[in-house]
Parts: C-alpha cells; sequence; structure tokens
C-alpha cells in the first residue's frame, strides 16, 4: 500500500479531505506520519483523532534550514509521496530533488497565476473573473512545477479574501485526494513541463 507523509503548518484541512477519501475507500493509501512546523496546530489534532502518527519538528528550534530539513527527512523514511498540505516553508532545492516526483503541493490559485504566500489577495486586486486551485508537484521553484490538476472558482463582486478562500477550498478538498489516487494508481508520467494522465 502507498505510504503517505503529510506536512501541514496550520488548520490541516486538505489533511483532513485525505483521511477522510481513505476512511470512505476512494483512497487506497495510509498516512504514515503527519508533520508539522508549529507546535499546538489543528493538524495535529486531526492527525491524533485520526490514529495517525504525528509530530512537530519545530522550525524555531534548530539553528538552519539544513538542520530542520534533516530531521524532517529522519521521518519521511519509507515513505512512497510527501504530500504538502498547508505548509507554509520553501524547502531546499536538496530535499526537493530527493523527493522528485514523489512531491506534490495545492496552491489557491490557477498556476502560473499568482504564486506565493498572498494568492487570494493578488488575485483580488488583480481584478480576475476566475481563480481556483492548483495541484503540482513540487520542483525547486516556487509554485512553478509540472501541473496535476486544477478547478476553476468564479470570482464574486464584493469577494474577500475569507469568502474567496472558502469556496476555492471547498475545491481543494475534492481534487487534492484525486490527484493522490492518480498517482497511488501509477497513472502520472512526467515529461518536461506536462503530466501525463494515463
Amino acid at each position: 500500500m502507498t505510504k503517505l507523509a503529510v506536512l501541514c503548518s496550520g488548520r490541516g484541512t486538505d489533511l483532513q479531505s485525505i483521511i477522510d477519501a481513505i476512511q470512505r475507500g476512494e483512497l487506497n493509501a495510509e498516512i504514515s506520519i503527519v508533520l508539522t512546523d508549529k507546535p499546538n496546530v489543528m493538524a495535529l489534532e486531526r492527525a491524533e483523532k485520526a490514529g495517525i502518527k504525528n509530530l512537530c519538528v519545530d522550525r524555531k528550534k534548530f539553528a538552519s534550514r539544513a538542520d530542520f530539513e534533516s530531521e524532517l527527512l529522519k521521518n519521511l523514511e519509507g515513505v512512497d509521496l510527501v504530500v504538502l498540505a498547508g505548509f507554509m516553508r520553501i524547502l531546499s532545492p536538496d530535499f526537493v530533488r530527493r523527493y522528485e516526483g514523489r512531491l506534490m503541493n495545492i496552491h489557491p490559485s490557477l498556476l502560473p497565476a499568482f504564486p506565493g504566500a498572498h494568492a487570494h489577495r493578488d488575485a483580488l486586486n488583480y481584478g480576475v473573473k476566475v481563480s481556483g486551485c492548483t495541484v503540482h508537484f513540487v520542483d525547486e521553484g516556487t509554485d512553478s512545477g509540472p501541473i496535476i490538476l486544477q478547478a476553476a472558482v468564479e470570482v464574486h463582486e464584493g469577494d474577500t479574501e475569507e469568502t474567496l478562500s472558502a469556496r476555492i477550498l471547498e475545491q481543494e478538498h475534492i481534487i487534492y485526494p484525486k490527484a493522490i489516487k492518480l498517482f497511488v494508481e501509477g497513472r502520472l508520467k512526467i515529461v518536461g513541463r506536462q503530466v501525463i494522465i494515463n
């Protein structure tokens, strides 16, 4: 069975969508471990409630990014796919290369538009009529890896970051488990910038 590690920094709602898909029998995988970079976050509670091994690797307790990532890597041994679910740390090129083709992220915009930490704000400020979310393989850039799945969400007049975020999050919870399922079933092939779905 495919072993997943899920890395989170906050509420863990995308984590919950993956747990739910596994429990419903839609996703034939197991979450081996949930790792967070912050203590006392909701993601740890969600993992605990689901009986999943979980651990906080607190970034503030490490002198360097290399030391922090070294501790993360110790806890990822034997994992088939690393899933970033609201993990608010940029991973080093060394880390990314180690998991090339086995490291996934979800981003709350239709990439390549609005990468980075303020996607909703940037989309609203730009005045787009459609936003959405993107599941992609992680490469050495920021939100620049090959795209697996996307879902579009209409932007309404009067939308705030909060209202837009809530509607996009609903789509994240649908497409992230789907993308992981495609990986688990061996149906994803990266060819240059393209992800071919067999």
